[in-house]
């Protein structure tokens, strides 16, 4: 029997894409990476670090915890990075890109700096010194930096924390140009939950987050959907499009950040497939926006899932069961990654990076 070339080639490529994982399906479909969030006490689990580290599933990490203000800057500019570099370590020995998250937040921020007596110089002095010297620790290293976390209310007002108490909402503009200058190379986001279809929340993002520093003259490259989201009630993938690309209008890259999606206790086969159409609807939506240029799970494993500790009754909201047998949801992720291979255009890094309550994550 004859086969031509082509047939031979064909025949080839199917194993392949059939056995093909989830980084290798995004960068086949133009995207620059599929990552997950990880954290430093599953590490010494094996079987997790295996398949954290094969580079064809996840092409990108991202500290969960580590590079959070707690763990910089636990004392008045007493500085300790020992926390972040585990996991930005791992990544660069297992040359994967590397996310850094985040520099300014509301939660998870040490007491001292809700306790402390503050006047706008000095604070702005602190915030300044903390963005700085976190930035300038891993410049270079990070493909991306969140600067800014979770600032917004539902209604799109700003969140009335520590920073807009004392500065107002200066205090963005402040923690973005610092960050722009520790760290010029790094693509500078704005991350949140609940922007990822129209509402009051994502029209704020772009009018008074992106608008606002567009017109200061201050770098913002990216919007963060943190896409923390619950079984049966995921906004549609049109709506989710939508969304994407009116952030892309302004010039902004996206990226999904922290995608989940719990489910109620107890797992039934009614709501794993649910699920599994849920994550494919988010997922799809990247692939339908060239200006999205990778999509971050928000860890992979459901017993170090942030889920169980803070919605009661919900939980399995990752892609792996605690046996690491995977979940629909991983086949609903491949289907959306197969089926834009190959289309769209093929963004590039502004450079190589080393490869909350809402999530804040």
């Amino acid at each position: 029997m004859h086969f031509s070339l082509s047939t031979v080639a064909a025949a080839a490529a199917l194993p392949l894409l059939a056995s093909a994982q989830l980084n290798q399906l995004a960068k086949a479909a133009g995207k620059l990476y599929f990552g997950t969030a990880t954290d430093n006490g599953e590490l010494g689990n094996e079987q997790y670090v295996k398949i954290l580290s094969d580079t064809k599933e996840f092409g990108q990490l991202v500290p969960s915890n580590g590079q959070k203000w707690f763990a910089i800057e636990p004392e008045l500019g007493v500085f300790n990075f020992t926390y972040g570099e585990v996991v930005t370590k791992l990544a660069k020995k297992n040359k994967q890109m590397l996310r850094c998250h985040n520099l300014v937040w509301h939660s998870q921020l040490a007491p001292w700096v809700d306790s402390l007596t503050w006047s706008k110089k000095n604070l702005t002095e602190a915030l300044i010194r903390h963005v700085t010297a976190e930035a300038k620790h891993w410049k270079g290293q990070c493909y991306a930096w969140d600067v800014l976390n979770e600032a917004l209310n539902e209604d799109g007002t700003y969140r009335n924390d520590t920073f807009l108490q004392v500065l107002g909402p200066s205090y963005i503009e402040i923690a973005f140009r610092a960050a722009a200058a520790a760290d010029p190379h790094a693509k500078l986001y704005y991350n949140d939950y609940n922007i990822e279809s129209p509402n009051a929340k994502s029209a704020s993002v772009r009018k008074n987050i992106v608008g606002m520093l567009q017109k200061a003259g201050v770098k913002i490259d990216g919007v963060g959907l943190q896409s923390h989201f619950i079984v049966g009630s995921t906004p549609t993938i049109d709506e989710q499009i939508s969304t994407m690309r009116s952030y892309e209008k302004m010039g902004m890259e996206v990226a999904i950040t922290e995608l989940d999606v719990r489910l109620e206790e107890p797992e039934t086969a009614a709501n794993l497939a649910q699920q599994s159409l849920d994550y494919k609807s988010s997922v799809g939506a990247c692939m339908q926006v060239d200006g999205c240029v990778g999509i971050t799970v928000w860890d992979f494993w459901d017993p170090v899932s942030w889920v169980p500790d803070v919605f009661t009754g919900f939980g399995s909201a990752t892609l792996y069961f605690a046996n690491f047998t995977k979940h629909p949801a991983y086949y609903g992720v491949v289907e959306a990654l197969k089926n834009n291979t190959g289309k769209g255009h093929h963004p590039h890094p502004g450079h190589n990076g080393n490869g909350d309550h809402h999530g804040g994550h």
